[in-house]
């Protein structure tokens, strides 16, 4: 099983957000999206970061409100750890667990394909689980 399942299962559109935005604005997508992390992508579509919400509190925490009117870019994390749509889960949940990273963004060729959270890697496993849970009680009817 690859990360490609579990984007296909999510089948949504990644919110992502420019280096130039202000973190009220982003702060504002966060919460209307519903969603803890947005991906900072330049005017070429390149990715050049990742924002989330944590990164946003800590902000503020530190400077006040005045912290909501700085740049995405002054703020996002630049060394983004990101895994391909083909790598294995097993992978991705080790990466996400041993860093302790929440949001990872999925590339192909350098392209954005997806962000993968890890409620969306557990919604997969719990999807995975009930079906074979499913399948073997078919299996134990049919045999009785």
């Amino acid at each position: 099983m690859t990360v490609r399942a579990v984007l296909e299962m999510k089948k949504r559109e990644v919110k992502t957000i420019a280096p130039d935005a202000r973190l009220d604005e982003a702060a504002r997508l966060l919460h209307k999206e519903k969603i803890g992390a947005m991906p900072v992508l330049d005017a070429n579509g390149a990715m050049v970061g990742i924002l989330s919400e944590r990164d946003i509190i800590h902000q503020v925490a530190s400077h006040g409100a005045e912290a909501l009117t700085r740049q995405v870019a002054q703020v996002m994390t630049q060394a983004v750890i990101s895994v391909t749509i083909d790598e294995p889960l097993k992978d991705l949940m080790t990466t996400m667990t041993s860093r302790r990273i929440r949001h990872l963004p999925v590339l192909e060729n350098g392209t954005l394909k997806g962000l993968v959270s890890i409620g969306d890697v557990i919604a997969h496993r719990l999807e995975t689980t009930r079906t074979e849970v499913n399948v073997l009680r078919d299996v134990a009817l049919s045999m009785a």
